[in-house]
């Protein structure tokens, strides 16, 4: 598989809701996990997403993610799904 190009873009993304004040700081800590797991150095990449993914969706079943941050969130797994 080459690799997917949309990572840097969806790394940016998730570095954006990470960085909203408004987010409970449990969430974004997670959020990072999610960024770092991208980024690491597995050189099997779908298994580097699929660990984000599971991460993400775990963010997004939390009762304290605000609505639109949820959105923001299927947003990239869904981007993250299309690989």
């Amino acid at each position: 598989m080459k690799d997917f190009e949309m990572l840097p873009i969806i790394v940016e993304d998730l570095s954006s809701i990470e960085k909203d004040a408004t987010i409970p700081k449990n969430v974004r800590l997670r959020i990072k996990t999610a960024i770092e797991l991208l980024n690491g150095s597995d050189p099997n990449l779908n298994l580097r997403i699929d660990k984000s993914i599971q991460e993400l969706g775990d963010v997004a079943d939390d009762p304290n993610v605000p609505s639109y941050t949820k959105m923001q969130i299927w947003s990239v797994v869904s981007q993250l799904e299309s690989k």
